[in-house]
């Protein structure tokens, strides 16, 4: 009985050890850009406008015009928002560099992250141009992400973007994802 016992506690404490976490308290000062906060920000901008958007999988070609209600805009930035890199656990995990009108945000060699770098360009003190990579790799499985946001500095709103992701699977033959999207 005192087994039966003893085997009910701990499989009930393993089930807790083993339930996902959730996030970790929000940081107090973001050590980094805020990518995540300038999306929200831009999208709420461009919400009613049209997209002519080009998708290309592995060479075949599709160009559609659309109009986006702002979650499904929130869904085709979903790789700018995974490439936001501020959570507690990145918080000493880049380095940083800045040139007069470019912010740099680079994973370092030791830490690890699947966002290896994230930039931003700068006219007039506002972000005109963000690009990312993004690299997941294991044994089977390897993807790579770049993305790039262009801002139209005369309407001050998003005017392309554009992502390019490279699948591998094991014995498998990549997968090339191409998507661009001018707004107007």
């Amino acid at each position: 009985m005192k087994l039966r016992h003893y085997f009910a506690v701990l499989l009930f404490g393993g089930a807790i050890g083993c339930s996902p976490s959730t996030e970790g308290p929000a940081l107090e000062k973001l050590p980094y850009f805020d990518l995540k906060s300038f999306i929200n920000l831009e999208l709420s901008e461009i919400e009613g406008d049209s997209v002519l958007k080009t998708s290309e999988i592995n060479g075949e070609e599709q160009v559609v015009d659309l109009r986006y209600t702002s979650k499904e805009w929130q869904e085709e930035f979903s790789a700018f928002y995974e490439a936001d890199i501020n959570v507690p656990s990145l918080a000493s995990s880049y380095s940083t560099r800045t040139t007069p009108d470019q912010l740099i945000h680079e994973l370092l060699p030791e830490a690890k992250g699947k966002v290896k770098e994230l930039s931003i360009r700068y006219v007039q003190n506002y972000p005109s141009w963000v690009t990312f990579k993004i690299k997941d790799e294991n044994l089977f499985y390897s993807t790579t992400t770049l993305g790039e946001l262009f801002m139209n500095q005369a309407t001050g709103k998003i005017d392309q973007y554009k992502l390019e992701t490279t699948q591998k699977v094991l014995f498998l033959s990549p997968t090339h994802i191409k998507i661009s999207g001018v707004i107007h």
